[in-house]
């Protein structure tokens, strides 16, 4: 805990932003950090609560140690915080950045709807860190002569990486991509994490003694039994990119794209990666409508204001949530309420209950969307039928399930009922001798702390598996 009085003296005070106006001329990180001494007030904040749920299964999915860093941090002892962080985290710079906080809606301050800025206070740790040089090289002391490869470098991946790296295998990462980073890097706009971090992180696990290849599409460009055959085990990390298909009619018209390859192609510019091979998709001018209430929406309604829409309107079927939740109902889970993204708070017009019907166009090209209110169970009622001008309409409704073309069909592995790939909690180990599997190939759709997560329970299972135990923390 922090100061034993803190919550009762000190208000909850959050990191500011850009105004709306100054941040959309620009794709970097707009959060004003707070100083170091309103960062300490803020971790004196954490009360002596008996049962931190913050940390809980419902809190953090890492079980970071937050009140305990929350006390360093009250008390000045920022490096050792730091260490008490990255015992739990690999990743907290990403963390602190874009996950969504679970750990504050679980804050016994909650109840009162002030909880500790836990988010904040993690990003400041992770920062200082690195900028006081406390973040470095831990290559093994030893080696242990066994071979393991992971096929992708999104979150799971590389913490897995790290993980099995540190404890002497080694590790070689296949990405398809020519950078690491998976969605972190090409589906994650800059304005919410800057990809030098991501940089950073990959120089510290190359020092450590991970191997990245780069370019080579598993499954592909090389074929799955090679990994299987020249590695002792074998980790797929390859995430969950089949998007989900509305069905809409004319939704094959010119100007109608689905999310993903519109984020990826915009980050892969900022990062002066070669897209003069692509068919530019480009906001800039038009009359933008995205189709779904997620983050991924929100992040295309972001990037499209920075490319300069003359108008954004983003469709969410669901009823428009309350602004408050019963806290006795819901605390300490992830309530459903209003919320508000900061994308969204740059202008974006916000239609709910709305069921899209239709893309409409003319000569091939998009023109409108068609939409009708909905119902309680969701379905249009008629006679509530309007159109929304659209001269570009990005559908932003998640990902069904990994990739089946490739690498799962060559691995003839067992998959689940929801089409991801088959591998329990305990050991990550799929129907396929020495192969595992984690992060959102095997759990779906996730977050990324989960994804975190599932990487260093994978890492302990692998190490187990080829040593017969571990002192890996799962």
């Amino acid at each position: 805990m922090g100061k034993v009085t803190g919550f009762l003296e000190i208000d909850r005070r959050e990191a500011k932003y850009q105004p709306a106006s100054d941040r959309i001329r620009h794709f970097r990180e707009f959060t004003l950090p707070l100083p170091d001494a309103e960062v300490a007030n803020q971790a004196s904040r954490c009360m002596d609560c008996g049962v931190p749920f913050c940390h809980g299964p419902n809190g953090c999915p890492v079980h970071n140690q937050i009140p305990d860093w929350n006390d360093l941090v009250y008390n000045g002892n920022w490096e050792e915080a730091a260490r008490n962080l990255h015992s739990t985290n690999n990743f907290p710079e990403f963390t602190g950045r874009i996950c969504p906080a679970p750990c504050e809606e679980a804050c016994t301050l909650n109840l009162e709807d002030v909880p500790v800025t836990i988010k904040t206070v993690e990003q400041a740790i992770a920062d200082k860190a690195w900028k006081a040089g406390w973040v470095k090289p831990e290559p093994p002391s030893t080696r242990t002569g066994k071979t393991v490869a992971i096929v992708g470098s999104g979150p799971a991946g590389l913490a897995a990486a790290q993980q099995l790296a540190r404890t002497g295998h080694d590790v070689h990462v296949f990405e398809r991509e020519p950078k690491a980073g998976g969605l972190l890097r090409y589906g994650i706009p800059d304005f919410k994490m800057e990809k030098h971090y991501i940089d950073r992180r990959v120089a510290q696990m190359e020092a450590e003694g991970v191997t990245f290849h780069y370019g080579v599409n598993v499954g592909v460009t090389k074929p799955l039994d090679e990994l299987l055959a020249q590695y002792d085990a074998v980790l797929m990390c390859g995430g969950s990119e089949s998007p989900r298909n509305p069905g809409l009619p004319g939704q094959e018209l010119e100007g109608v794209h689905y999310a993903m390859p519109y984020l990826v192609q915009q980050n892969r510019r900022i990062g002066r990666e070669d897209v003069s091979r692509e068919t530019p998709i480009l906001a800039a001018g038009k009359h933008v409508v995205v189709i779904g209430g997620g983050d991924t929406a929100s992040d295309c309604v972001g990037t499209s204001f920075r490319q300069g829409a003359l108008s954004v309107h983003q469709l969410d079927i669901r009823a428009v949530p309350p602004l408050k939740e019963d806290k006795l109902a819901v605390w300490p889970y992830w309530p459903t309420k209003f919320r508000t993204s900061t994308s969204q708070a740059e202008g974006a017009d916000r239609e709910f209950a709305a069921a899209t019907l239709a893309i409409e166009g003319k000569k091939g090209h998009v023109t409108a969307v068609k939409c009708a209110r909905v119902d309680a169970k969701r379905q249009p009622i008629p006679g509530t039928e309007f159109l929304i001008k659209a001269d570009l309409v990005f559908i932003a409704l998640g990902f069904a399930h990994p990739v089946r073309e490739g690498m799962l069909e060559q691995s003839g592995l067992g998959l689940d009922k929801r089409g991801n790939v088959a591998a329990t909690e305990l050991d990550y180990a799929t129907s396929v001798p020495k192969l595992f599997a984690a992060g959102d190939m095997r759990r779906g759709q996730s977050l990324v702390v989960w994804a975190i997560r599932e990487g260093r329970q994978a890492a302990a299972s692998i190490d187990t598996f080829l040593m017969g135990a571990t002192v890996l923390p799962r």
